[in-house]
């Protein structure tokens, strides 16, 4: 090889290995796309202002997102000031009936429930977000709310971390 095509190889190398570095974004299997310089997460307690309230809601719904960002990114929680920042509150925990029968009685009930998230992204600011999240879950009217509740608010708010996760690092 002549000693101008050694050159141009090894500058081409490096153009290319500089872009590559210089254009660095975290993947995972997820499809989350955090920037490399987020190293923490904080989630704040997510009191329950609904006007029908579950007890254990508040505390399930909060666990759970953190658990969401725990397992499926390389992130580390801190109590507070995290690079990436989630609060919020749950407005809405209502029961109504969905599917009414002839003799005015329903035939389906549906589970609702509503969060409102603030996302703030202290690396990348224009990521940032106030939405609210809402999902519900149908069950059989003949089957008491009691004997259901547990499994709709697992299936509901499941559903829920999962949109907020997507909305915050899945930035396809």
């Amino acid at each position: 090889m002549k000693r101008q095509d050694i050159f141009l190889i090894t500058f081409t190398l490096i153009i290319i290995s500089a872009t590559f570095n210089s254009c660095k974004v975290s993947y995972s299997f997820t499809g989350a796309s955090i920037s490399p310089k987020a190293k923490t997460i904080s989630v704040q307690y997510f009191p329950n202002y609904a006007p029908l309230v579950n007890s254990s809601l508040s505390q399930a719904f909060t666990e759970k997102l953190k658990d969401k960002f725990l397992s499926q990114t390389n992130l580390n929680f801190v109590d507070r000031n995290g690079d990436l920042q989630f609060e919020g509150q749950i407005t809405d925990y209502s029961n109504q009936p969905t599917a009414i029968q002839g003799n005015q009685t329903a035939a389906q009930n549906r589970l609702t429930i509503t969060v409102k998230v603030k996302f703030t992204n202290t690396v990348e600011d224009k990521l940032s977000f106030e939405s609210s999240f809402s999902k519900y879950a149908d069950y059989q009217s003949n089957l008491s709310f009691a004997s259901q509740e547990s499994s709709l608010v697992t299936t509901i708010t499941d559903q829920i971390v999962q949109d907020i996760f997507n909305k915050a690092v899945v930035n396809w």
